[in-house]
């Protein structure tokens, strides 16, 4: 499927992967986030991609951000890409704040068993499943690995934010949820409960994360609830997680879906997009990455390609910086590292789940002489081409040593190319960038104009 499950450039460096959503550093002021297509249920991430799914949640919470600038400022800088955001670099308030306007949810299955007091909020007797309160009521969590309740006064007190900022959040949070649950009133859509996150941008309070999504919402169908309180249908995630329950493998929750119900819940995220926007979420036959890789390119935030050159040891760096000389023309991203295949090969893992999954075109340059373990042993993992380009010291070097770079084993599909500007002008043409393709067109065309020349002068 045409989905977006990695996000990985190694241009960008990638701040922390959360269960959706990424972050990528660009300066203090800005980072990038990618909103993938992951899906997380019972805090757990599936093994699927929802098709379509990052994209409806970026743009969405992007399309509410814009709704609600008149109550409080958010962290939205530009959408970049369906899945891709630049927002302000912010310190983030570890609180969420939850919101509820129904007794549902955790919320109901603590009531039943006698609770009647929610983070702090007392809760009045005698309340029936999927109750709607008199005034939505405000039961924050800590943000962390395990979204534990809390209430204001420990808020306060262990230091997570002052008790005037705290003020300030809670009555905007509030706000936030009034207007929301008007706007989707109108929508046919009954917003239940929320989250709300804040930050703190130039010293200045701001709303981060995402608002009034399907992740981050529980939605009902008016019509439903007003036909039949306690079964009106969720019109959010809930119906991964019913499908999940009802399909237990010996007592364990499936993280498979199948194929039908990956593409249902594509269907269902988009259909809220759409009763909530009022507009069609446009689809693309297009490659994900390869969009997410265009747009990133426009805005310059990404090279069009990306060369490696992978050394076995510190003494192949003057050869590597040859090969970088010659690349230096070329709009694109260039990087030497140190890799050994017998000394710390394991390395190697970790840098294929980067490049393999790499949004832009990648080559790598394996230098290495001697017995040349580095090439057959990036070829091995990598998924991008690997040319072998060895530090020969001269003739005799290269006839006692190539071999060990040409005869490769089965399925290590390195190749092999002694000069340092050939190695380089070929792993520029294995990126197969067209703006590359262009430009090495041409440096073809004044190559061979430059030998009409020549010999143009010999004849004179």
């Amino acid at each position: 499927m045409n989905t977006l499950y990695h996000f990985e450039s190694p241009q960008l460096k990638k701040i922390h992967a959360g269960k959706v959503r990424d972050s990528i550093a660009i300066d203090k002021k800005s980072r990038l986030i990618v909103v993938t297509d992951r899906i997380s249920a019972f805090n757990k991430n599936l093994i699927n991609a929802i098709p379509y799914k990052g994209g409806v949640l970026n743009t969405l919470t992007n399309f509410w951000f814009k709704q609600t600038e008149h109550i409080i400022e958010n962290h939205l800088i530009e959408q970049i890409d369906d899945n891709v955001s630049m927002v302000k670099e912010c310190e983030p308030i570890k609180v969420e704040m939850i919101v509820r306007g129904y007794l549902t949810g955790s919320m109901w299955r603590g009531y039943q068993e006698g609770q009647r007091e929610f983070c702090g909020v007392p809760v009045n007797e005698g309340l029936t499943f999927n109750n709607k309160f008199p005034e939505p009521i405000l039961t924050p969590t800590t943000k962390d690995a395990d979204d534990t309740e809390i209430t204001e006064s420990e808020i306060i007190a262990r230091g997570l934010v002052d008790s005037d900022t705290y003020q300030i959040m809670k009555q905007k949070a509030l706000q936030l949820f009034k207007f929301g649950s008007e706007y989707m009133a109108e929508k046919g859509i009954i917003l239940v409960d929320t989250k709300y996150e804040f930050g703190f941008y130039n010293g200045k309070l701001i709303l981060i994360d995402e608002i009034h999504t399907p992740d981050s919402s529980r939605f009902w169908s008016k019509a439903d609830y007003e036909k039949n309180a306690e079964k009106a249908e969720q019109i959010d995630k809930e119906f991964v997680r019913q499908w999940m329950l009802a399909h237990k493998i010996e007592g364990k929750i499936p993280l498979l879906l199948p194929e039908e119900v990956v593409n249902e819940t594509s269907k269902r995220y988009r259909e809220i997009y759409e009763i909530i926007t009022g507009e069609k979420y446009l689809t693309s036959e297009m490659d994900i990455k390869t969009r997410i890789y265009n747009n990133l390119v426009r805005k310059r935030l990404i090279k069009s390609g990306y060369i490696a050159l992978l050394m076995g040891s510190k003494s192949d760096v003057p050869h590597a910086e040859i090969i970088m000389d010659y690349l230096e023309k070329y709009a694109i991203k260039t990087q030497m590292r140190l890799i050994s295949a017998h000394k710390n090969g394991e390395r190697i893992v970790d840098l294929a789940n980067l490049l393999n999954n790499s949004i832009e075109p990648v080559a790598v340059i394996a230098i290495a002489g001697r017995s040349n373990g580095l090439g057959g042993a990036l070829a091995a993992n990598l998924n991008v081409p690997v040319i072998n380009c060895p530090p020969f010291k001269d003739a005799a070097d290269i006839l006692v040593n190539v071999n060990s770079s040409l005869m490769m084993p089965s399925f290590t599909p390195a190749m092999t190319v002694i000069h340092p500007e050939n190695a380089a002008l070929a792993a520029v043409r294995v990126l197969n960038v067209p703006s590359l393709r262009a430009q090495m067109t041409e440096e073809i065309k004044q190559m061979k104009l430059d030998l009409i020349e020549d010999d143009n002068d010999l004849i004179n």
